[in-house]
């Protein structure tokens, strides 16, 4: 009888695992670091605006460059590999349409923070959009780069020239975001996923409701729109019935005027 070795089966059921868990753990965080830099990406121009808006903003877009980069290298391994299960495949392809969606999102909003720097110079803060609203947002730039306190992690430094900085800031911008056309483009190139062609799969996406459900809650719709119809047609009959008493009394003072006058 001959010998089945199943050792390496099972080691690359278990490292495609990982891999999967790998790939899912790094593009919720990406999720996470593109939200919160979108939101960041909001107060650009108004009175929010400042030196420590476009520091934030800078140190979560390297962070989320670093995420798109790891992660599209693990996705992109994985999705070329001819031996990849089925099942395995599809949970991938899920995740470079996740990815590929959100490096998008982040390329828009960099193109977004670069136009509206060169609008809105911090030289001039008196051409900034009176918004009204107050405080920094620190918080949600500390919560994308996994700190308690932006504040504490940032390293102090000499009196700013803002004009310097923007001009710096612009330049690293525009490097960033042909990086991030160049990223797009090599993944096109690389793996061919479909978007149109995934299926969305998930708690999320839930059944539409049976024959059975849509008929138990007809009656229910119904007496509602009865429920909801009574009101007017007895305002109605009020009014129908004070205007024949009008009309009534106006009739009744007629006679009596006629047979008094007459």
């Amino acid at each position: 009888m001959p010998l089945v070795n199943n050792k390496v089966g099972d080691d690359c059921t278990v490292g495609t695992d990982e891999a999967l868990a790998d790939g899912k753990a790094l593009v919720d965080s990406l999720i996470k670091v593109v939200a919160c830099y979108r939101h960041l990406a909001s107060c650009v121009g108004g009175c929010t605006d400042s030196l420590q808006l476009r520091d934030e903003l800078r140190q979560t877009r390297e962070k989320a460059q670093r995420l798109a980069a790891s992660t599209c290298s693990l996705l992109t391994s994985r999705l070329r590999d001819k031996s990849l299960p089925e099942e395995q495949r599809k949970e991938m392809e899920l995740l470079w349409v996740a990815f590929s969606s959100s490096l998008e999102l982040l390329h828009v909003d960099m193109c977004k923070v670069f136009s509206m720097g060169d609008i809105f110079s911090l030289a001039n803060t008196a051409a900034l959009v009176q918004t009204g609203l107050q405080g920094g947002a620190g918080e949600v730039a500390a919560r994308a780069l996994s700190l308690p306190d932006l504040n504490r992690a940032q390293s102090p430094a000499a009196a700013p020239d803002p004009e310097g900085l923007e001009s710096q800031e612009r330049s690293d911008l525009e490097r960033e975001i042909g990086r991030i056309d160049r990223m797009i483009d090599d993944m096109e190139m690389k793996v061919n996923v479909l978007r149109w062609m995934v299926e969305a799969r998930g708690p999320q996406y839930a059944e539409p409701l049976s024959s059975t459900d849509s008929a138990s809650l007809a009656p229910l719709s119904t007496d509602e729109e009865q429920a909801g119809q009574r009101p007017p047609s007895q305002r109605s009959r009020i009014f129908v019935l004070l205007l024949l008493f009008a009309v009534v009394l106006v009739a009744a003072t007629l006679s009596v005027c006629v047979v008094f006058f007459s």
